[in-house]
């Protein structure tokens, strides 16, 4: 069993934390970002990781940065093993990378060197990529460049959401880092020079449907950006999310509704149509089309605004 060092933030990581303590290992500090405000009163809200921290009885550090001599003392003092990262959000300086005997691993949600970065589930998805994955870092310097300990592959299946493959890459991660912790010293093996791609941060004005793309490829938008922002089009002015359809054979005007039935809307594309199966107005419920309909009928020939 290994003394360690716990540094995460979000859901995914929280999924990892639990199958560590579950393991048996001692996990001697865990490391969360500070309380966040959040929601319309903007009330503090504790991370998933910091809700298992608590649940479990276990040593708790928020620090604000680790750039700080004090904070590296702290973590000093633990003489941990080995640290483990997963989705943290905070930058880890070479100090303390150092300090634990085995160094610090990080549980990325990909098939490194491809999408290294922040959103490599988003972006994996709106590449089309047939599978992803998990894999256990060596952490350096760099941006997820560090060496291969494990990886393990997931396919992709047609009809993923960012949601569902979180999940997913959430529960391998977990099992895959247990897996790892059992077995140090791993041999690391140096990341491939060659097909290195960048997960970029998701930005809100991605999720702006333009109906004159492909039809798959807006599928594959509203896909990755579900749950988070929300793939976006307009219709006479207002927004309009859409959270779930499927590409179909048809031919329009790019965002002229072509069909509609109790089950779904199609819609033109620039290439193909989309069956729209679930949207959501502004302040409203995600509501299938046969219960949207019902407050807000939308006829064969309208069309959905382009892109501002």
């Amino acid at each position: 069993m290994k003394k360690l060092i716990f540094a995460g933030t979000p859901e995914f990581a929280a999924e990892a934390l639990t199958a560590i303590v579950a393991a048996g290992h001692e996990v001697a500090l865990v490391l969360t970002r500070p309380d966040q405000p959040a929601g319309r009163g903007m009330a503090l809200q504790v991370s998933a990781v910091k809700q298992v921290a608590l649940r479990h009885g276990l040593p708790l550090f928020q620090p604000p940065s680790l750039k700080d001599a004090e904070a590296q003392a702290r973590l000093a003092a633990v003489g941990a093993d080995v640290m483990v990262v997963a989705a943290y959000g905070l930058i880890l300086p070479q100090a303390v990378l150092d300090l634990p005997r085995f160094g610090c691993l990080n549980i990325h949600a990909s098939l490194l060197p491809r999408w290294r970065g922040a959103a490599p589930i988003q972006r994996a998805l709106l590449a089309g990529d047939s599978e992803t994955g998990i894999a256990i870092m060596q952490m350096d310097a760099g941006l997820d460049t560090g060496p291969l300990l494990l990886c393990e592959a997931l396919a992709i299946a047609a009809e993923e959401t960012a949601a569902t493959l979180h999940d997913k890459l959430a529960a391998l991660g977990a099992h895959l880092i247990v897996d790892a912790l059992g077995r140090l010293p791993l041999p690391p093996t140096a990341q491939p020079a060659a097909g290195v791609t960048y997960a970029h941060k998701i930005d809100k004005a991605e999720a702006a449907i333009d109906w004159s793309r492909p039809a798959i490829e807006i599928d594959r938008q509203i896909r990755a950006f579900n749950p988070f922002p929300g793939a976006q089009a307009r219709f006479a002015g207002q927004p309009v999310k859409l959270w779930r359809a499927v590409p179909v054979a048809g031919q329009g005007e790019a965002g002229s509704i072509l069909a509609v039935d109790r089950q779904r809307l199609i819609v033109a594309c620039g290439d193909g149509a989309l069956a729209v199966e679930e949207l959501q107005k502004a302040g409203g419920k995600r509501l299938p089309v046969r219960d949207f309909l019902t407050g807000h009928p939308l006829l064969v020939g309208q069309c959905f605004d382009p892109p501002p």
